[in-house]
C-alpha cells in the first residue's frame, strides 16, 4: 500500500483580492489542487496549493504502424514544473499559465490638467487692423520687396482685406471683355502708390469681380474700392501680387 508520505507533491502560489479567496481556491480545486497554507496581506492573500506529481511519461511516435521512433532533441512539456521541484542546474521553468493574477485596482481618478496654452488661429481674413504683418507691406514704398513676396508665399490660398482703388485696366491677351485690373493699396493718388502691386487677371468687369452691394454702371482709374481677395501667388520677373477677387465694392 502506497501511504502519504511516499507521494510527491508539486506545490504553486496564487494571489487573490481580499474577499475573492473563495473564487480563486475553487478555480484551482476544479483542477486537482489542494489548498496548503493563507497568507493575508492588506490587498492580498497568498494562497499555496498543492498536488500529486504527475508520472512521467515517453512518448511514442508509430511509424508506419511497426516502428518505434526516438526523436532526439526535442522535448514536449505536459504540466507545469514548479521552481521547487526544478533539479538543479536546470533553467528555471516558465511562470504557470493557470496561476490566477491579482485583479487590478480601480485606477485613480484622473486630475484635472491645466489647460495647455495654444496659439490663437489666424484670423479666417487677414486686414491691416488684425496682421501687423499684412499693414506692413500695405505701407511699403517697394512693391518689389522682398517682404511681398514672403508674405504671397506664407499666406497663398489665405482670403485678405483692404481699402483700394483701380490704379490701371488693360486688355487681357488682347480681349475686348476680358482685363487685368491693377488694383493699389489705400486711396487712389496720381502722386504715390504704395504697398504691393495687386493685380486681378483674366477677369470681366461684371461677374468675376463679384460685386457687393451697389453695382456700378462702369469702373475706370481711380475708382475706390472695398476689397477682399485670395491670395494667388507673387510674381518676381514683374513684381506683380495676383490675387483672386471673393468680394468687392465701390467705396
Amino acid at each position: 500500500m502506497t501511504t502519504d508520505t511516499e507521494v510527491k507533491y508539486e506545490e504553486r502560489t496564487a494571489h487573490a483580492m481580499r474577499g475573492m479567496e473563495s473564487r480563486t481556491i475553487k478555480k484551482w480545486q476544479d483542477d486537482a489542487w489542494e489548498v496548503v497554507s493563507q497568507t493575508h496581506g492588506k490587498l492580498q492573500t497568498e494562497i499555496t496549493f498543492r498536488r500529486p506529481k504527475p508520472k512521467s511519461r515517453r512518448l511514442l511516435w508509430i511509424i508506419g504502424g511497426a516502428a518505434l521512433a526516438l526523436i532526439l532533441g526535442t522535448v514536449i512539456t505536459i504540466g507545469v514544473i514548479g521552481e521547487r521541484n526544478a533539479p538543479a542546474g536546470t533553467a528555471e521553468p516558465a511562470t504557470s499559465s493557470t496561476q490566477e493574477a491579482p485583479e487590478e485596482e480601480p485606477a485613480p481618478e484622473p486630475t484635472q490638467a491645466e489647460p495647455t496654452p495654444t496659439t490663437a488661429p489666424a484670423p479666417a481674413v487677414l486686414t491691416p487692423e488684425n496682421s501687423p504683418e499684412f499693414a506692413s507691406i500695405l505701407a511699403l514704398g517697394d512693391y518689389c520687396s522682398p517682404d511681398i513676396a514672403a508674405f504671397a508665399t506664407a499666406h497663398s490660398g489665405d482670403t485678405i482685406a483692404f481699402p483700394g482703388y483701380i490704379g490701371a485696366i488693360n486688355p487681357h491677351d488682347r480681349a475686348t471683355t476680358r482685363y487685368d485690373i491693377l488694383i493699389g493699396a489705400g486711396e487712389y493718388s496720381e502722386t504715390s502708390a504704395p504697398g504691393p502691386a495687386f493685380q486681378f487677371r483674366d477677369v470681366n468687369t461684371t461677374n468675376d469681380m463679384r460685386w457687393v452691394g451697389d453695382v456700378p454702371d462702369s469702373v475706370g482709374v481711380g475708382t475706390n474700392l472695398a476689397v477682399t481677395a485670395e491670395v494667388d501667388r507673387y510674381e518676381e520677373s514683374s513684381c506683380l501680387f495676383v490675387i483672386e477677387p471673393v468680394s468687392t465694392a465701390v467705396r
